[in-house]
């Protein structure tokens, strides 16, 4: 069995190449098409690590908002079951059945938010100020002065 390199290790290496080798030899426009690859494949890398625990996390927060119209929870998020459940919810939102100042639905739309953002943009500045505030990724809550 072989269990090295590992699919990040590889992605790893990738994204290294594209940076330290190729952009340093290419021209100016196809340097920045390549540092555009590489910071793709660093998304993917972000998403292979983060995505599993952070779509349970939703899940879980979707059922505890829906409870009995959560659709079905067996169905893998490549079939479409959070987006099945996300529309749910805005449909539970629209009809009142779920309160917009409701504060779970606040704290699971910041917490998807956070999560996002530890995938596409764990560099943005005010998804770091949230960190350095205290806000752990899996456990944020939204600022109270509402200031986002």
């Amino acid at each position: 069995m072989h269990n090295t390199p590992t699919p990040d290790e590889l992605l790893e290496v990738v994204a290294r190449y594209l940076t330290e080798v190729a952009m340093p030899l290419l021209p100016p426009a196809a340097a920045f098409h390549a540092r555009v690859a590489a910071n793709a494949v660093s998304v993917v890398r972000r998403q292979i690590a983060l995505a599993p625990a952070q779509e349970a996390a939703e899940r879980a927060r979707l059922a505890a908002l829906l409870g009995s119209a959560m659709p079905d929870e067996a169905a893998p998020v490549a079939d479409g079951g959070l987006a099945k459940a996300n529309q749910a919810l805005s449909q539970a939102i629209a009809q009142g059945r779920v309160a917009l100042d409701d504060p779970a639905l606040l704290a699971h739309l910041w917490q998807t938010t956070l999560d996002r953002l530890a995938v596409d943009q764990p560099g943005y500045a005010s998804y770091q100020a949230e960190l350095a505030r205290g806000a752990a990724p899996g456990a944020a809550q939204p600022p109270a002065d509402n200031a986002r």
